[in-house]
């Protein structure tokens, strides 16, 4: 029984404007050309292969209408035979790519291919022609291919034998080898043409030619043929079984054609075409653009030869563009390999010597250059003015977010740089990563004429029957100023190595002028040591013996009660005594801060406890004195020197029964603690509080009673030399500890000493 379905076609019948034109969805035009037919199957559950797209001209090939082809499988119309091709198919290409079969049917043999999109298996068949069978010339051309390699010495003329020979093969009117610049403007690199053709070889035509999108397919799909350009497109039906249902064409042959461009073919006078992609990693380089000025096709074994040039073109192209930079890339690397085993003084005026050597422009073949270093501008051969760089400078360093930088045209980066094109036209910049420190070289304006066809601002146009493409390709001549040479790739590598030597040159004098510093720091700081430490040797030593002299007369007229003085001069007498007795005091306590900052005695184990019991035992009279009470807890044993660590209870023994309450007898308290707030990641702190009631002391000084001679009190008030904390800290810095001081005034203090 024959099923009825609800079928539609899905040509695309959206209106290409200027708006749209750069978006025109060209992959999905739901038609073909009439010079084929095409099938998109799909798979069942069933695991059957089933008709859900077909051309409508497929009864100009098979035997069946479109409307009777969908919805049936391929083996009811087909056979098992063309259904096991399908299931082969499938096993071997799950990523669905290119296969072609020879489908034999009532009579007539196609020659087909095979691709996947979207889950649909697309089916294009063409008729094999009885003279299409050029097995044999296509193998002698191929064989050609490996003599190309030794007949020419560069890109140009290889593409140049590549198009002759595509030319022969093909029978094409005219074959171009098309590169493309780095916006897609196009040039035609390489021609073969018939006799009475005009040239083209050398025009440009603009990006808006080849849109994005058809650089896009060009990209996925390297073969691509317009057998007629005034075809009559055939469209594809489908059973309208859900909405927005719609096929990709993008790798298929027979896809019909943007309108855009069969009007453009036609305004150039050109009926057929053959495009084959020149694809070099993973960028669109150019293209074989094979034009006939009536309508062709050729066989598809032609097709796969002549795609079989575009492939040994692009296997080429960095092959023979490496060569044809190598003798320039050798001159280059010469002249780096001599500025890099060049040696260089390691001060700020180097770069005045650096920029000079002829060198360092022949390594990225430069007009001059420029080093800027702490806000001075080193230059040499053809430069913009000091001024000019320095804000040049200035705009990279902001705009290169500190990566190196390249351009034929310093106006098209800053326009508002106002320089002249003729002496700096291109740069090439690096940064040498600190502020506005950098290299940069300069390039002259190149004058270039360049020919396109026709006027690259008019590829598009509006005329009262819509939107069109130019008609006039006539040669229109263009002339490009500020514009230097590009900068091409081993100038800016020879160039980005010598800007890291130049770094770490840089770097060098940094460290080199950081060193002369310390050094010349350091040779005062040991005229300083020398001189305090003889400073010290004279007030600890030779102020000692007139000190003595001094208290030993004052001890005599005071002891000698015989002699007639009167109380004021023996009142000053005892004062003199007083203070020498000060004065001994302060220079043993100097004595002692020397000895513990010089000493190098080895740690021991020391007992805390006999250590505090031995001090208590020598302020025995004093603690009696001053009816003193004393709670001394359990202490730990510590890793020390002894004489260190009984002078630091010493001083905070005697400070506390010395700092104490008029009519308040001194309550000291002496006891270990744990302190939980401290980490113990590199052993466990212990800590020994000394705690008094005496007159304490505002918090805020809580760090500053540790300077050295520093006092809180009035010397009548605590006699003192104001050394005795600072010893007390001095003593455990020494010992990888430290000790810390609460106070509040008339309550006391609380000094706590942390042990490792």
């Amino acid at each position: 029984m024959n099923l009825k379905f609800d079928i539609r076609d899905i040509v695309n019948r959206e209106i290409v404007n200027l708006e749209n034109c750069e978006h025109e969805p060209i992959h999905i035009p739901g038609s073909i050309q009439q010079h084929g037919f095409l099938l998109g199957i799909k798979t069942t559950d069933e695991h059957l292969f089933i008709i859900d797209y077909c051309s409508e001209n497929c009864i100009d090939y098979l035997p069946f209408t479109y409307d009777f082809l969908l919805g049936k499988s391929i083996a009811d119309v087909f056979g098992p035979e063309m259904e096991n091709v399908l299931l082969d198919y499938q096993k071997d290409s799950g990523t669905g790519g290119n296969r072609f079969v020879t489908l034999e049917y009532a009579d007539r043999s196609f020659y087909c291919s095979l691709h996947k999109s979207a889950g649909i298996l697309v089916l294009e068949g063409e008729l094999v022609s009885s003279t299409s069978d050029h097995y044999e010339a296509v193998q002698q051309q191929t064989q050609q291919l490996l003599s190309y390699m030794q007949q020419s010495q560069t890109l140009q003329q290889l593409c140049q034998l590549v198009a002759a020979d595509t030319r022969k093969i093909t029978g094409y009117d005219r074959v171009m080898i098309y590169r493309f610049d780095d916006h897609y403007n196009g040039e035609v690199f390489a021609e073969s043409l018939r006799n009475d053709l005009e040239p083209f070889l050398g025009l440009h035509y603009p990006h808006t030619d080849i849109p994005v999108q058809a650089r896009q397919l060009y990209i996925k799909n390297l073969l691509r043929i317009i057998s007629d350009v005034h075809y009559s497109p055939s469209p594809i039906y489908t059973v309208n079984d859900s909405p927005d249902k719609n096929l990709d064409l993008s790798m298929a042959t027979l896809r019909s054609t943007s309108p855009i461009h069969i009007q453009y073919l036609i305004n150039m006078g050109v009926s057929a075409t053959l495009t084959i992609s020149l694809v070099h990693k993973n960028r669109l380089w150019g293209l074989i653009a094979c034009h006939h000025y009536s309508s062709k096709n050729i066989s598809p074994d032609i097709r796969l030869a002549a795609q079989l040039q575009g492939h040994f073109i692009t296997s080429q192209i960095e092959i023979r563009e490496n060569n044809e930079q190598y003798e320039n890339s050798a001159q280059a690397n010469s002249a780096l390999q001599q500025m890099l085993a060049r040696p260089f003084a390691l001060e700020a005026n180097s770069f005045a010597e650096i920029v000079q050597i002829p060198e360092l422009l022949q390594l990225c073949n430069a007009n001059g250059v420029a080093i800027l270093f702490r806000g001075s501008v080193y230059r040499s051969g053809i430069t913009p003015s000091v001024e000019a760089i320095g804000e040049l400078a200035a705009w990279l360093a902001a705009d290169s977010n500190g990566k190196p930088l390249h351009s034929a045209s310093i106006q098209t980066l800053f326009p508002q740089f106002k320089t002249a094109c003729e002496t700096t036209a291109g740069l090439l910049y690096h940064p040498l990563h600190h502020e506005r420190d950098c290299i940069i070289w300069f390039r002259q304006e190149t004058i270039t004429q360049v020919n396109w066809a026709g006027n690259p601002a008019k590829s598009i146009e509006k005329d009262q029957n819509g939107l069109s493409p130019r008609k006039s390709f006539a040669l229109w001549q263009e002339t490009v100023k500020c514009h230097s040479k590009k900068w091409l790739s081993y100038e800016l590598e020879t160039a980005a190595i010598f800007s890291q030597n130049m770094q770490r040159h840089r770097s060098a004098i940094l460290l080199s002028e950081e060193e002369r510093k310390y050094r010349l720091l350091s040779e005062v700081l040991n005229e300083t040591n020398q001189e305090l430490e003889n400073l010290n040797w004279i007030s600890t030593h030779d102020l000692q013996e007139p000190l003595r002299k001094i208290q030993m007369f004052a001890s005599r007229i005071l002891t000698k009660h015989n002699l007639d003085i009167k109380d004021e001069v023996l009142q000053s007498v005892e004062r003199i005594n007083s203070s020498a007795e000060k004065m001994r005091a302060l220079i043993k306590d100097i004595l002692l801060y020397n000895k513990l900052r010089n000493s190098e005695t080895f740690f021991e184990q020391v007992n805390l406890q006999q250590i505090v019991r031995g001090v208590l035992e020598d302020y025995s009279e004093m603690i009696v004195e001053k009816n003193a009470k004393i709670h001394l807890g359990e202490l730990p044993e510590v890793k020390g020197i002894a004489f260190m660590l009984r002078q630091l209870f010493v001083n905070l023994i005697h400070n506390a029964l010395k700092f104490s309450l008029p009519d308040t007898a001194p309550e000291i308290d002496i006891y270990a603690e744990a302190d939980s707030s401290l980490p113990d990641q590199e052993g466990l702190f212990r800590v020994v509080v000394v705690k008094d009631n005496g007159i304490g002391f505002e918090q805020k000084y809580a760090e500053s009673i540790f300077a050295i001679f520093k006092r809180l009190h009035a010397a009548n008030d605590f006699p003192g030399s104001g050394i005795g904390l600072s010893l007390s800290r001095k003593v455990m810095q020494m010992h990888g500890g430290d000790i810390i001081a609460e106070g509040v005034p008339g309550e006391g203090a609380v000094f706590r000493i942390y042990f490792r």
